[in-house]
């Protein structure tokens, strides 16, 4: 409880330091930023300790982060007292106007937050999947003495990864003295929090503009509550509405649909869900950790039918697994983006900025905060760049087009602004990247993946339905729409991404092809044969194309709409859906370019493109589902009304039933056997009290490389440098392998074979020779690298002066 109320009431504070910053940034937003000033200070402040520890101008401890602090507070204060012509007296009134959004605001976010963190301390445990991984960043940055910060994992190496979340966590865990143990839930439980809030916050922003032109005082404070309210469907469909998976769970226990041989579930064709059903019907689906398979929903084949694994996760199942990754950090400053991007569209940060070789219509601060947020997205989680760059490039465009119209103009604005905002990204941010090694390998064609309409719909389907709904609303009451342009360029964009895999395809074929003959000698098929097949089976999953056409060509029809917004009066009621349509069209797309195209990496197939795609596909179009579902509630009349209503709810209880089920199941029902907590280090000492024992004494130790066993990834291995701080020679090898590239394998290669000789070998002079070479400090010899190697203990006994000895444990310290 102490650690929680401290994270509470810092994040809160940082919120309002933000606030007058975020009132002079935001001016076309209804609430000026209030709901985006956490997310907005978390990110300032570190981004100012980041680079100053990286330049040397600050330690990383408590005096750097104060210093940092210090800078944000007279950015603040700056941005206080030049904004106003009497401070005081504007701001105390903003809260008394905005009284009843920031108490919905505050309580939402505590809520949100406690709820999370409630979750998190009835199953604490950092566990399996990537978990020891993220807590290993956190604990390295917390222990790094300069930055870049140290990876734990690869002694004398720096951290070559997208971390700038796992630096904000390390931050607030210093700051408030609580440890990387602990530090881990509560984060993942700010997240959430942070995720609910910004959320709200854009929805209520899209809706307080949804009115008509003619409005007095009471309609204006009608149209507040009303925003208030239906606002908070924007977090539940974000972090709580999840896809049909969960609720095909239940049907599927039921036994319904199930006939022995040729049934309904073998059509489907889900795992688990392809088995008989229990021999008794029962509601709550009790299959070990069944909730993993909504993760799993798309399959992938092959031409011979060999299976491939498809990732399709969802928020809802990230803060349930509790894996603190960066897509799951990433996730409120993805939204404070998209928040910016509305202010650009809603007319705020004009001015006239000259780039050298042209001008925007954009304001010096816009344009830096632009290059702010994108870069951070980077340093947060690298894929997000492409849809956050397109939502703020297009967010200025469409700025541009209800200034002058559409015109090839436009095409103009877009480069113009994109390509310095890139360069000014990057150089922002010029550290991370000088020290980030990719392992994406460039873009590549795909041919025999392809989603099918059925698992799609399972995925999308709580989704897509309000969309359609909205979509249809906007088609019936006669908005102004394109229909040729918005039939034209769905069908080019599909046709594009048809030639550009056929060309890239070609290309490999002639340019290497040692690269692609072993695929097609794989597949027991000739060129030619190969592409006829796949185009067959494009054409046998036809559904997934025609679903997506059905939702885009609508969506840019209405976008392309060339009628005048300034005085067309059904124009200007559809002012801020015209930004929804953009996040539906980003999101339509992310979701279609994976069946055509896909980032190369170690993986070899498409699994993290449609991983990282439909994720941020997933919270564009939760934001534009809740807020189709809140206009059609409010404006909808007689059968219509109660129509949609039905459906309305079928959805939500098709969506809930996931979280409803899965969130018990993996907190024991809340009643964890050994009482509620949120720091995993109590586990581990009652799992293993001698370990334990000598973690807590390697983190009172003098700084030193540790010499510990190393193995295979999603295993117990680096686990004394996870929780020491203390680096070690090499932990998990694989993902080092992933985040620094095939040019990277032989170091690894030779540090396990290193590791093992130092372990085994009974020769001193070559365990004294390795252990200077790496600079080890400790050696750590405990049950788990007595089972891994064939511990040769007598020559440390010999040599070296254990410094620590309980039980099965000794630590034995180099001179």
């Amino acid at each position: 409880m102490p650690s929680f109320l401290s994270w509470y009431l810092l994040i809160t504070l940082l919120g309002w330091i933000a606030f007058p910053l975020a009132y002079r940034l935001f001016p076309a937003l209804a609430d000026r930023g209030y709901t985006l000033s956490r997310a907005l200070g978390l990110m300032l402040w570190g981004y100012i300790f980041w680079l100053f520890a990286n330049l040397s101008i600050s330690q990383n401890d408590l005096g750097g982060l104060l210093l940092a602090l210090a800078v944000l507070i007279a950015l603040s204060t700056w941005a206080f007292l030049t904004n106003y012509q009497f401070p005081i007296t504007t701001f105390t009134a903003w809260l008394k106007d905005n009284a009843k959004l920031i108490l919905a605001s505050e309580l939402l976010f505590l809520l949100a937050f406690g709820f999370l963190a409630f979750f998190r301390s009835a199953n604490p445990e950092i566990l399996g999947t990537e978990k020891p991984m993220e807590l290993m960043f956190i604990s390295g940055i917390m222990n790094s003495p300069t930055f870049p910060p140290r990876d734990l994992w690869l002694s004398g190496y720096s951290i070559s990864y997208y971390y700038f979340g796992y630096v904000m966590t390390a931050m607030l865990a210093k700051f408030t003295g609580v440890p990387a143990t602990a530090a881990f839930n509560l984060m993942l439980a700010l997240i959430f929090g942070l995720a609910a809030l910004g959320a709200y916050g854009i929805l209520y922003n899209l809706l307080k503009d949804y009115q008509s032109p003619i409005t007095n005082h009471q309609s204006e404070i009608e149209n507040r509550k009303s925003a208030i309210a239906n606002s908070f469907l924007a977090p539940l469909f974000l972090l709580l509405v999840s896809n049909l998976e969960g609720f095909l769970e239940v049907i599927h226990a039921r036994g319904l649909f199930w006939r022995d041989g040729s049934n309904f579930w073998t059509w489907l064709d889900i795992p688990e869900l392809r088995n008989p059903p229990p021999p008794i019907p029962q509601w709550i689906p009790d299959r070990f950790w069944w909730w993993w398979r909504a993760s799993r929903v798309v399959q992938d084949y092959d031409l011979n039918g060999g299976f491939r694994e498809a990732i399709d996760e969802f928020p809802a199942f990230s803060f349930l697994l509790g894996d603190l990754h960066p897509h799951v950090l990433s996730i409120p400053f993805f939204l404070l983006a998209i928040a910016f991007a509305l202010n650009l569209f809603l007319g705020g940060f004009r001015g006239r900025l000259n780039v050298y070789f042209g001008e925007l219509h954009l304001s010096k601060s816009g344009f830096l905060m632009a290059a702010f947020l994108l870069g951070g997205m980077a340093f947060l989680n690298t894929w997000d760049i492409l849809p956050v760059a397109a939502a703020i490039v297009f967010s200025y465009a469409l700025a541009r087009v209800r200034e002058a119209g559409w015109g090839w103009e436009r095409i103009e604005d877009i480069l113009l602004f994109g390509v310095p905002l890139l360069v000014a990204a990057y150089v922002l941010y010029l550290p991370f990247f000088i020290g980030f090694d990719s392992q994406a390998g460039g873009i590549v064609p795909n041919f025999m993946y392809v989603t099918r309409g059925a698992h799609l719909w399972v995925m999308w389907g709580t989704l897509f339905v309000p969309l359609l709904a909205w979509l249809i609303y906007l088609w019936r009451t006669n908005t102004p729409a394109d229909w040729g342009s918005g039939i034209f360029a769905s069908l080019g964009i599909v046709l594009l991404l048809l030639l550009t895999m056929l060309a890239m395809g070609l290309l490999a074929y002639r340019l290497r092809p040692e690269l692609v003959l072993p695929i097609l000698q794989g597949q027991g098929r000739d060129a030619a044969t190969f592409l006829a097949d796949s185009f067959t089976r494009r054409l046998r999953h036809i559904g997934s194309l025609l679903t997506l056409l059905g939702l885009l060509i609508p969506t840019l029809a209405f976008l392309f709409s060339k009628r005048d917004h300034s005085t067309d009066e059904q124009a200007f009621i559809l002012y801020p859906s015209t930004f929804v349509l953009l996040l539906i069209a980003l999101g339509s797309l992310l979701i279609l370019g994976p069946d055509f195209l896909y980032l190369q990496d170690n993986f070899g197939y498409r699994i993290n493109t449609v991983f990282k795609f439909y994720y941020q596909a997933w919270i564009l179009l939760s934001l534009a589902a809740a807020y189709g579902a809140a206009v059609l509630l409010k404006n909808l009349r007689g059968a219509a009304n109660a129509v949609f209503s039905v459906v309305f709810l079928l959805v939500l209880l098709a969506g809930l039933t996931y979280p409803v089920l899965g969130f018990p199941n993996k907190a024991n029902n809340f009643q964890p056997p050994f009482g509620f907590t949120l720091d995993d280090f109590d586990r581990l000492q009652r799992e293993n009290l001698d370990e334990a024992a000598a973690i807590l004494w390697l983190k009172s130790a003098p700084d030193g490389i540790i010499l510990e066993a190393t193995g295979n990834p999603y295993s117990s291995y680096g686990r004394i440098s996870i929780y020491s701080g203390l680096p070690t020679i090499l932990g998990w090898g694989n993902h080092e392998g992933q985040w620094r590239g095939i040019d990277f394998q032989g170091i690894l290669a030779q540090r396990t074979s290193d590791i093992e000789t130092l372990y085994t070998t009974p020769d001193w002079q070559t365990t004294q020779t390795l252990l200077q070479q790496y600079n080890v400090r400790y050696v750590f010899v405990g049950t788990l690298e007595r089972s891994a190697y064939r511990v040769n203990e007598a020559k440390f006994n010999n040599f070296l002066q254990p410094v620590f000895q309980q039980g099965s444990v000794t630590i034995y310290e180099v001179p």
